[in-house]
């Protein structure tokens, strides 16, 4: 009798023992679900490539990654509805993410060690109340992309001012060929930001701040035709007009790109983040790039900022994981999976370039100068509408209704101005 009840005592103790081992490794099982939200297309191949990398190393998180058409807009929607995704995509410069980050929707990463493999300065500038609330990865730019297989093929050279830039449209229409690879439907008019945001600076000798003055901070209802600074300002922006591929009106950005790889145009103005799109359709012909040309030889402007920048949520329930992923993905040996793959300037030490992207070091020899100046639009509500509206003149040509537009797009800046 005891030898069986020692014997049931043995099995009860095995039992738990069981228990508790099974509960434990259920418990070092597991997972936590975190989002990553995506607003770069382009790359989205890479970037899963890089958190599949990232599960494998770490078995205790899963990464649900985001990339839906339309993301500014999905992202408002989420914020407004209090649930934005655990690390989110955002460009620093923008509206949204300034108003955002003073909200406190985001969380402070000024303290962590990743942002010390950092280029010196670069989240400084993106700095809002002295806090950093973003790590910015990379830089854009926007330029020109050109077929320098052709160029060279009908003598053509890289113009270095923009007498010469309108003097080479005119020997490419001579010699039969098609400009500029444009697109110019309504859909994909943010296409042209970077051209028309350069013009206006062009427009104003260069300056940025002085854009601005113009636009933004001069007074009610300001902007006329028939000023100095907006006629010198449509000599850049009349280039493009009606020097498009014939479809050019209702053309996509996929049109565009496709009209510029299979030889429709010589040229196709557009940031450096089309460089990976471009070489998806495997172009035969050799590409090099150039920026706008000023008045004289060193004028040249590029438009540009951070472009693959992740902030936190501050309200995630999962911080700790989604650090453990910037953590992951700012090893310069991660992000050089990116770079070999975006091409863009980055800002983490330790990437090595690659001369694969020579295509774009036209634009990108500029990205950390001068020559470069911040998207206009960081001080602007939005860029949608001024997007739509440099199409709108690109389409039709009509001075009087590109200034009452521009009036109708910064007056309300201007009168929430006065309110304050």
């Amino acid at each position: 009798m005891k030898v069986k009840k020692l014997l049931l005592g043995f099995g009860i103790l095995a039992l738990a023992s069981t228990f508790l081992v099974a509960c434990s490794q259920q418990e070092s099982q597991k997972v936590t679900t975190i989002e990553v939200f995506s607003q770069k297309p382009e790359t989205k191949d890479v970037l899963q490539s890089i958190i599949n990398d990232f599960e494998k190393d770490n078995k205790d998180i899963k990464v649900k990654f985001t990339n839906v058409p339309n993301p500014g807009e999905m992202l408002k929607s989420r914020v407004f509805v209090n649930k934005t995704p655990d690390i989110v995509h955002l460009f620093p410069i923008n509206t949204e993410f300034k108003m955002w980050a003073k909200k406190g929707l985001f969380e402070d990463l000024s303290n962590e060690s990743f942002m010390k493999r950092l280029k010196p300065g670069t989240a400084d500038s993106y700095a809002i109340d002295g806090k950093e609330y973003t790590i910015p990865l990379n830089v854009n730019g926007y330029g020109f992309f050109y077929n320098a297989t052709k160029f060279k093929e009908l003598g053509l050279k890289e113009p270095t001012t923009y007498a010469e830039f309108k003097d080479l449209i005119k020997t490419i229409k001579a010699k039969g060929e098609v400009p500029f690879a444009l697109s110019l439907s309504s859909a994909d008019s943010w296409t042209l930001k970077g051209y028309g945001q350069i013009a206006w600076v062009l427009g104003n000798g260069g300056s940025s701040k002085k854009a601005q003055d113009y636009l933004r901070y001069s007074s009610l209802s300001s902007i006329n035709p028939q000023d100095k600074i907006f006629k010198e300002t449509l000599n850049y922006l009349d280039l493009i007009r009606e020097n498009g591929q014939p479809n050019a009106s209702g053309a996509s950005y996929n049109d565009a790109i496709t009209a510029f790889d299979t030889e429709q145009a010589l040229i196709l103005p557009q940031g450096i983040w089309a460089l990976p799109a471009i070489n998806q359709q495997n172009p035969k012909f050799e590409i090099k790039s150039f920026a706008f040309p000023g008045e004289q030889p060193g004028q040249e402007k590029i438009a540009g900022s951070a472009d693959l920048a992740y902030s936190i949520s501050a309200k995630s329930p999962h911080k700790k994981e989604a650090k453990r992923f910037l953590e992951y993905l700012t090893r310069p040996e991660v992000f050089q999976k990116y770079y070999d793959v975006d091409g863009s300037p980055t800002t983490i030490k330790g990437v090595k370039e690659n001369k694969k992207f020579a295509a774009t070091q036209g634009i990108t020899k500029y990205a950390f100068t001068d020559q470069r100046f911040d998207w206009l639009h960081k001080d602007w509500d939005s860029a949608d509408e001024f997007d739509s509206l440099t199409s709108n003149y690109e389409r039709s040509g009509d001075t009087n209704q590109l200034a009452q537009q521009l009036n109708a797009f910064f007056n309300p800046m201007k009168e929430k101005d006065k309110e304050r």
